[in-house]
Protein backbone atom coordinates (compact mmCIF):
# COMPACT_ATOMS: atom_id res chain seq x y z
CA UNK A 1 0.00 0.00 0.00
CA UNK A 2 1.04 3.49 -0.83
CA UNK A 3 0.07 6.82 -0.10
CA UNK A 4 -0.98 8.58 -3.86
CA UNK A 5 -2.76 11.77 -2.87
CA UNK A 6 -2.96 14.47 -0.49
CA UNK A 7 -5.86 16.94 -0.44
CA UNK A 8 -7.45 19.74 2.10
CA UNK A 9 -10.77 20.54 2.06
CA UNK A 10 -12.58 23.37 3.39
CA UNK A 11 -16.01 24.84 3.94
CA UNK A 12 -18.20 27.87 5.87
CA UNK A 13 -18.69 27.20 9.34
CA UNK A 14 -20.61 30.24 9.99
CA UNK A 15 -18.26 32.49 11.73
CA UNK A 16 -15.08 30.15 11.22
CA UNK A 17 -13.81 27.18 8.42
CA UNK A 18 -13.91 24.12 9.14
CA UNK A 19 -11.25 22.20 7.26
CA UNK A 20 -10.07 18.56 6.64
CA UNK A 21 -7.04 16.60 5.36
CA UNK A 22 -8.02 13.49 2.50
CA UNK A 23 -4.87 10.81 2.37
CA UNK A 24 -5.67 8.20 -0.52
CA UNK A 25 -3.68 5.25 -0.74
CA UNK A 26 -3.00 3.26 -3.96
CA UNK A 27 -5.53 0.70 -3.12
CA UNK A 28 -8.94 3.38 -2.53
CA UNK A 29 -8.53 3.32 0.94
CA UNK A 30 -9.18 7.02 2.16
CA UNK A 31 -8.17 8.53 5.64
CA UNK A 32 -9.30 11.41 7.02
CA UNK A 33 -8.65 14.43 9.57
CA UNK A 34 -10.39 17.92 10.94
CA UNK A 35 -7.85 20.80 11.24
CA UNK A 36 -8.21 24.13 12.08
CA UNK A 37 -6.54 27.31 10.74
CA UNK A 38 -9.41 29.90 11.83
CA UNK A 39 -7.94 31.11 15.15
CA UNK A 40 -4.65 32.13 14.72
CA UNK A 41 -2.61 29.12 12.38
CA UNK A 42 -2.99 31.48 9.71
CA UNK A 43 -1.01 29.43 6.95
CA UNK A 44 -1.18 26.16 8.36
CA UNK A 45 -3.11 24.70 4.69
CA UNK A 46 0.37 25.66 2.96
CA UNK A 47 2.74 23.56 5.69
CA UNK A 48 0.45 20.37 5.32
CA UNK A 49 1.10 20.50 1.70
CA UNK A 50 4.66 21.00 1.42
CA UNK A 51 4.87 18.55 4.67
CA UNK A 52 2.89 16.08 2.55
CA UNK A 53 4.75 16.05 -0.55
CA UNK A 54 7.74 14.04 0.92
CA UNK A 55 5.11 11.78 1.76
CA UNK A 56 3.66 10.67 -1.58
CA UNK A 57 4.84 6.74 -2.51
CA UNK A 58 5.55 5.89 0.91
CA UNK A 59 3.75 3.50 2.66
CA UNK A 60 1.12 5.27 5.31
CA UNK A 61 0.67 2.15 8.00
CA UNK A 62 3.95 2.85 9.90
CA UNK A 63 2.77 6.39 11.36
CA UNK A 64 5.58 6.58 14.10
CA UNK A 65 8.23 6.51 11.64
CA UNK A 66 6.65 8.85 9.41
CA UNK A 67 5.96 11.05 12.33
CA UNK A 68 9.34 11.11 13.60
CA UNK A 69 10.76 11.43 10.60
CA UNK A 70 8.91 14.69 10.06
CA UNK A 71 9.40 16.13 13.31
CA UNK A 72 12.77 15.70 12.94
CA UNK A 73 12.44 17.93 9.11
CA UNK A 74 10.88 20.55 11.72
CA UNK A 75 13.16 19.79 14.68
CA UNK A 76 14.60 23.71 14.51
CA UNK A 77 11.18 24.91 14.55
CA UNK A 78 9.49 22.91 16.99
CA UNK A 79 5.70 23.22 17.83
CA UNK A 80 3.29 25.92 16.65
CA UNK A 81 2.33 24.97 13.66
CA UNK A 82 4.79 22.27 12.55
CA UNK A 83 2.89 20.31 14.91
CA UNK A 84 -0.38 21.02 13.68
CA UNK A 85 0.79 20.34 10.49
CA UNK A 86 1.87 16.78 11.29
CA UNK A 87 -0.83 16.15 13.69
CA UNK A 88 -3.03 16.46 11.02
CA UNK A 89 -1.49 14.32 8.79
CA UNK A 90 -0.72 11.90 11.77
CA UNK A 91 -4.92 11.40 12.55
CA UNK A 92 -5.66 11.08 8.22
CA UNK A 93 -3.12 8.13 8.48
CA UNK A 94 -4.13 6.52 11.78
CA UNK A 95 -8.21 6.75 10.37
CA UNK A 96 -6.37 5.04 6.81
CA UNK A 97 -4.78 2.22 8.65
CA UNK A 98 -7.71 1.01 11.04
CA UNK A 99 -9.84 1.29 7.73
CA UNK A 100 -7.37 -1.17 6.47
CA UNK A 101 -7.94 -3.40 9.69
CA UNK A 102 -11.21 -2.85 10.13
CA UNK A 103 -11.05 -2.02 13.41
CA UNK A 104 -12.07 1.89 15.15
CA UNK A 105 -9.00 3.53 15.43
CA UNK A 106 -9.01 3.20 19.53
CA UNK A 107 -8.74 -0.14 18.71
CA UNK A 108 -5.10 0.69 17.73
CA UNK A 109 -4.25 1.95 21.30
CA UNK A 110 -6.00 -1.09 23.17
CA UNK A 111 -9.27 0.85 23.59
CA UNK A 112 -12.08 0.63 24.43
CA UNK A 113 -12.05 1.87 27.64
CA UNK A 114 -15.28 3.01 28.09
CA UNK A 115 -18.22 3.07 25.60
CA UNK A 116 -20.02 5.89 26.83
CA UNK A 117 -18.46 9.61 26.95
CA UNK A 118 -19.92 12.48 29.49
CA UNK A 119 -20.34 15.70 28.01
CA UNK A 120 -20.55 19.22 28.83
CA UNK A 121 -22.42 21.70 26.77
CA UNK A 122 -19.28 24.16 25.43
CA UNK A 123 -19.09 28.15 25.01
CA UNK A 124 -22.94 27.68 26.17
CA UNK A 125 -23.97 31.68 24.55
CA UNK A 126 -20.74 32.40 23.69
CA UNK A 127 -21.62 32.18 20.21
CA UNK A 128 -25.53 33.52 20.74
CA UNK A 129 -24.29 36.68 21.52
CA UNK A 130 -23.36 37.63 17.63
CA UNK A 131 -24.50 34.04 15.60
CA UNK A 132 -27.75 33.51 17.28
CA UNK A 133 -29.32 34.22 13.48
CA UNK A 134 -27.15 31.78 11.75
CA UNK A 135 -27.63 29.13 14.26
CA UNK A 136 -31.39 30.00 13.94
CA UNK A 137 -31.32 29.94 18.01
CA UNK A 138 -32.65 32.65 20.41
CA UNK A 139 -29.76 35.00 21.06
CA UNK A 140 -28.55 36.46 24.43
CA UNK A 141 -28.74 39.47 25.18
CA UNK A 142 -28.93 39.41 29.54
CA UNK A 143 -28.81 37.26 32.45
CA UNK A 144 -32.31 36.50 31.65
CA UNK A 145 -31.59 34.97 28.53
CA UNK A 146 -28.63 32.64 29.95
CA UNK A 147 -30.92 31.64 32.66
CA UNK A 148 -33.16 30.30 29.81
CA UNK A 149 -30.51 28.83 28.43
CA UNK A 150 -28.75 26.94 31.44
CA UNK A 151 -32.75 25.40 31.92
CA UNK A 152 -32.64 24.37 27.96
CA UNK A 153 -29.10 22.36 29.20
CA UNK A 154 -30.61 20.65 31.72
CA UNK A 155 -33.59 19.95 29.51
CA UNK A 156 -31.77 18.19 26.80
CA UNK A 157 -29.76 15.80 29.38
CA UNK A 158 -26.48 17.87 29.38
CA UNK A 159 -24.49 17.05 33.64
CA UNK A 160 -21.89 20.21 32.72
CA UNK A 161 -21.44 23.16 30.46
CA UNK A 162 -19.06 25.86 30.29
CA UNK A 163 -19.08 29.06 30.23
CA UNK A 164 -17.07 32.71 29.20
CA UNK A 165 -17.08 35.63 29.91
CA UNK A 166 -19.90 38.19 28.68
CA UNK A 167 -20.41 41.99 29.41
CA UNK A 168 -23.47 43.29 29.33
CA UNK A 169 -23.54 46.69 30.18
CA UNK A 170 -22.66 47.88 26.74
CA UNK A 171 -24.35 49.13 23.37
CA UNK A 172 -23.57 45.23 22.34
CA UNK A 173 -23.01 42.30 24.70
CA UNK A 174 -19.39 41.18 23.95
CA UNK A 175 -17.03 38.65 25.12
CA UNK A 176 -14.44 39.99 27.52
CA UNK A 177 -11.17 38.79 25.98
CA UNK A 178 -8.53 41.21 25.97
CA UNK A 179 -6.20 38.14 25.90
CA UNK A 180 -6.75 37.77 22.42
CA UNK A 181 -6.46 41.14 21.07
CA UNK A 182 -10.48 41.54 21.35
CA UNK A 183 -11.60 45.16 22.27
CA UNK A 184 -13.25 45.96 25.59
CA UNK A 185 -16.52 48.00 25.11
CA UNK A 186 -17.44 51.32 26.86
CA UNK A 187 -20.41 51.31 28.37
CA UNK A 188 -23.35 53.44 26.67
CA UNK A 189 -22.48 57.21 26.98
CA UNK A 190 -18.55 56.77 27.03
CA UNK A 191 -16.65 58.11 24.38
CA UNK A 192 -14.76 55.81 21.58
CA UNK A 193 -16.13 52.21 20.73
CA UNK A 194 -13.59 50.23 22.54
CA UNK A 195 -10.24 49.83 23.78
CA UNK A 196 -7.31 46.79 23.97
CA UNK A 197 -6.50 46.01 27.11
CA UNK A 198 -2.81 44.85 27.17
CA UNK A 199 -2.77 45.01 31.08
CA UNK A 200 -5.03 42.00 31.54
CA UNK A 201 -6.20 42.91 34.91
CA UNK A 202 -9.00 42.51 36.74
CA UNK A 203 -11.34 45.36 37.81
CA UNK A 204 -14.94 45.60 39.41
CA UNK A 205 -17.12 45.64 36.34
CA UNK A 206 -15.50 42.16 35.17
CA UNK A 207 -15.94 40.37 38.41
CA UNK A 208 -19.34 41.91 38.16
CA UNK A 209 -20.11 40.02 35.56
CA UNK A 210 -18.72 37.09 35.79
CA UNK A 211 -21.16 37.02 39.43
CA UNK A 212 -24.18 37.93 36.68
CA UNK A 213 -23.36 35.04 34.35
CA UNK A 214 -22.51 32.78 36.72
CA UNK A 215 -25.91 33.48 38.98
CA UNK A 216 -27.83 33.20 35.69
CA UNK A 217 -26.47 29.69 34.75
CA UNK A 218 -26.93 28.46 38.01
CA UNK A 219 -30.61 29.25 38.35
CA UNK A 220 -31.71 28.04 35.14
CA UNK A 221 -29.31 25.00 35.21
CA UNK A 222 -30.19 24.12 38.71
CA UNK A 223 -27.66 22.59 41.81
CA UNK A 224 -26.46 19.66 39.64
CA UNK A 225 -25.40 21.09 36.68
CA UNK A 226 -21.85 21.11 36.67
CA UNK A 227 -20.53 24.52 35.49
CA UNK A 228 -17.05 25.00 34.07
CA UNK A 229 -15.52 29.20 33.73
CA UNK A 230 -13.60 29.54 30.70
CA UNK A 231 -10.95 32.52 31.63
CA UNK A 232 -8.67 31.82 28.87
CA UNK A 233 -5.60 34.04 28.50
CA UNK A 234 -7.18 37.15 30.12
CA UNK A 235 -5.74 37.81 32.83
CA UNK A 236 -2.34 37.27 34.70
CA UNK A 237 -1.08 35.26 37.68
CA UNK A 238 -2.64 38.05 39.91
CA UNK A 239 -5.80 38.46 38.28
CA UNK A 240 -6.54 34.43 38.25
CA UNK A 241 -5.62 34.06 41.89
CA UNK A 242 -8.17 37.17 42.40
CA UNK A 243 -11.30 35.43 40.18
CA UNK A 244 -10.41 32.37 41.75
CA UNK A 245 -11.18 33.57 44.93
CA UNK A 246 -14.03 35.54 43.86
CA UNK A 247 -15.97 32.21 42.16
CA UNK A 248 -15.37 30.28 45.45
CA UNK A 249 -19.19 29.86 46.30
CA UNK A 250 -20.11 29.08 42.71
CA UNK A 251 -18.82 25.03 43.30
CA UNK A 252 -17.23 25.46 39.79
CA UNK A 253 -16.98 21.94 38.65
CA UNK A 254 -13.71 23.61 37.42
CA UNK A 255 -12.17 27.38 36.78
CA UNK A 256 -10.24 27.22 33.44
CA UNK A 257 -7.02 29.16 32.61
CA UNK A 258 -4.48 29.63 29.72
CA UNK A 259 -0.77 30.13 30.23
CA UNK A 260 2.15 28.91 29.58
CA UNK A 261 3.91 29.76 32.55
CA UNK A 262 4.10 26.54 35.05
CA UNK A 263 5.16 27.63 37.94
CA UNK A 264 2.43 30.90 37.86
CA UNK A 265 -0.76 28.13 37.03
CA UNK A 266 0.59 26.11 40.27
CA UNK A 267 1.01 29.17 42.67
CA UNK A 268 -2.76 29.95 41.41
CA UNK A 269 -3.70 26.05 41.87
CA UNK A 270 -2.15 26.41 45.53
CA UNK A 271 -4.61 29.86 46.49
CA UNK A 272 -7.56 27.99 44.34
CA UNK A 273 -10.83 25.79 46.50
CA UNK A 274 -11.40 24.46 42.62
CA UNK A 275 -10.45 22.39 40.46
CA UNK A 276 -8.28 24.13 37.62
CA UNK A 277 -8.36 22.99 34.28
CA UNK A 278 -5.71 24.12 31.29
CA UNK A 279 -2.77 23.04 28.53
CA UNK A 280 -5.44 23.14 25.75
CA UNK A 281 -2.77 25.06 23.88
CA UNK A 282 0.08 23.06 24.93
CA UNK A 283 2.24 21.02 21.96
CA UNK A 284 3.69 17.43 22.75
CA UNK A 285 5.02 16.05 26.10
CA UNK A 286 7.76 18.10 26.14
CA UNK A 287 5.64 21.38 27.02
CA UNK A 288 2.95 19.02 29.13
CA UNK A 289 5.86 17.90 31.29
CA UNK A 290 7.04 21.01 33.33
CA UNK A 291 3.23 21.57 34.19
CA UNK A 292 3.07 17.89 35.17
CA UNK A 293 6.53 18.20 37.08
CA UNK A 294 4.88 21.12 39.09
CA UNK A 295 1.53 19.94 39.91
CA UNK A 296 0.28 23.20 38.02
CA UNK A 297 -3.72 21.92 37.38
CA UNK A 298 -6.20 18.87 38.32
CA UNK A 299 -7.22 18.39 34.73
CA UNK A 300 -4.28 18.35 31.32
CA UNK A 301 -6.88 20.07 28.12
CA UNK A 302 -5.33 17.89 25.31
CA UNK A 303 -6.25 19.26 21.89
CA UNK A 304 -6.13 15.88 19.42
CA UNK A 305 -6.77 18.10 16.22
CA UNK A 306 -3.34 19.77 17.32
CA UNK A 307 -1.28 16.96 18.93
CA UNK A 308 -1.90 14.06 17.06
CA UNK A 309 -4.15 11.44 18.63
CA UNK A 310 -0.54 8.62 18.79
CA UNK A 311 0.93 12.00 20.65
CA UNK A 312 -2.17 12.53 22.51
CA UNK A 313 -1.92 9.23 23.81
CA UNK A 314 1.60 9.56 25.23
CA UNK A 315 0.86 13.31 26.91
CA UNK A 316 -2.24 11.17 28.96
CA UNK A 317 0.23 8.35 29.76
CA UNK A 318 2.65 11.11 30.97
CA UNK A 319 -0.53 13.31 33.02
CA UNK A 320 -1.78 9.29 34.69
CA UNK A 321 1.93 8.88 35.97
CA UNK A 322 0.79 12.13 37.75
CA UNK A 323 -2.52 11.24 38.89
CA UNK A 324 -3.80 14.10 36.53
CA UNK A 325 -7.05 13.53 34.66
CA UNK A 326 -7.34 14.71 31.06
CA UNK A 327 -10.11 16.45 29.10
CA UNK A 328 -10.02 16.83 25.21
CA UNK A 329 -9.82 20.43 23.86
CA UNK A 330 -13.13 19.86 21.46
CA UNK A 331 -14.97 22.84 19.86
CA UNK A 332 -14.45 22.26 16.04
CA UNK A 333 -16.48 20.03 14.14
CA UNK A 334 -18.21 16.54 14.00
CA UNK A 335 -14.84 14.66 12.54
CA UNK A 336 -12.68 16.89 15.40
CA UNK A 337 -15.94 15.37 17.67
CA UNK A 338 -15.01 11.59 16.87
CA UNK A 339 -11.53 11.85 16.41
CA UNK A 340 -11.51 13.39 20.55
CA UNK A 341 -14.01 10.77 21.44
CA UNK A 342 -11.42 7.47 20.41
CA UNK A 343 -8.84 9.61 22.83
CA UNK A 344 -11.22 9.48 25.71
CA UNK A 345 -12.47 6.03 24.83
CA UNK A 346 -8.68 4.59 24.97
CA UNK A 347 -7.47 6.26 28.00
CA UNK A 348 -7.89 5.24 31.92
CA UNK A 349 -7.60 9.08 33.18
CA UNK A 350 -10.61 10.38 31.14
CA UNK A 351 -12.79 13.16 33.08
CA UNK A 352 -15.03 14.90 30.88
CA UNK A 353 -15.90 16.01 26.97
CA UNK A 354 -16.26 18.66 25.41
CA UNK A 355 -18.39 19.82 22.93
CA UNK A 356 -19.88 22.54 20.87
CA UNK A 357 -23.88 22.22 20.47
CA UNK A 358 -24.66 25.65 19.26
CA UNK A 359 -23.30 25.55 15.41
CA UNK A 360 -24.35 26.16 12.08
CA UNK A 361 -27.45 23.89 10.69
CA UNK A 362 -25.86 22.40 8.36
CA UNK A 363 -22.94 20.84 10.58
CA UNK A 364 -24.30 17.73 10.47
CA UNK A 365 -24.14 17.46 6.52
CA UNK A 366 -20.56 17.52 6.23
CA UNK A 367 -20.10 14.19 8.01
CA UNK A 368 -21.35 10.48 7.14
CA UNK A 369 -22.27 9.75 10.54
CA UNK A 370 -22.58 12.34 12.65
CA UNK A 371 -22.01 12.04 17.00
CA UNK A 372 -24.61 9.92 18.61
CA UNK A 373 -25.50 11.82 22.12
CA UNK A 374 -28.12 9.83 24.58
CA UNK A 375 -28.57 11.64 27.70
CA UNK A 376 -25.65 13.91 27.87
CA UNK A 377 -23.01 11.20 26.45
CA UNK A 378 -21.56 11.11 23.61
CA UNK A 379 -21.77 7.18 22.22
CA UNK A 380 -18.66 5.83 21.46
CA UNK A 381 -18.36 4.84 17.53
CA UNK A 382 -17.71 1.26 16.83
CA UNK A 383 -17.70 1.21 13.11
CA UNK A 384 -13.92 1.54 11.35
CA UNK A 385 -11.63 4.41 11.46
CA UNK A 386 -12.96 7.50 13.37
CA UNK A 387 -16.36 5.77 12.54
CA UNK A 388 -17.33 8.41 9.40
CA UNK A 389 -16.38 10.00 6.35
CA UNK A 390 -16.53 13.34 5.61
CA UNK A 391 -19.14 14.35 2.93
CA UNK A 392 -17.23 15.97 0.09
CA UNK A 393 -20.68 17.51 -1.69
CA UNK A 394 -21.38 19.20 1.35
CA UNK A 395 -18.09 20.73 1.72
CA UNK A 396 -18.61 22.29 -1.64
CA UNK A 397 -22.25 22.91 -0.86
CA UNK A 398 -21.00 25.44 1.30
CA UNK A 399 -17.43 27.38 0.03
CA UNK A 400 -15.50 29.43 1.95
CA UNK A 401 -16.73 32.82 1.49
CA UNK A 402 -13.81 34.74 3.49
Amino acid sequence: MKIARIEDLHCDAGWRVFSFLKITSDEGIVGWSEYNESYGSYGLTAIIRKLGERLIGQDPRPIELITSTLYAVTRQAPGGMNAQAIAAIENALLDLKAKALGVPVYALFGGPVRDRLQLYWSHCGSYRLNHAGIMGVEPVRGPKDLVKLGRHVRERGFKGLKTNIFMFDAEKPFMYQPGFARPVMHRPGDSGGGALRPDLNVDGRVLGAIRDGLDALREGAGPDIGIHLDLNFNFKTEGYVKVARFVEPYDLFWLEIDTYDPEGLGYIRSRANMPIASCESLFGRRQFRPFFENRSMDVAIVDVPWNGLAESLKIAAMADAYEINCAPHNFYGHLSTLMSAHFCAAIPNFRVMEIDIDDVPWKDDLVTHPPVIEDGHLLVPTRPGWGADVNEEAIRAHPVKR
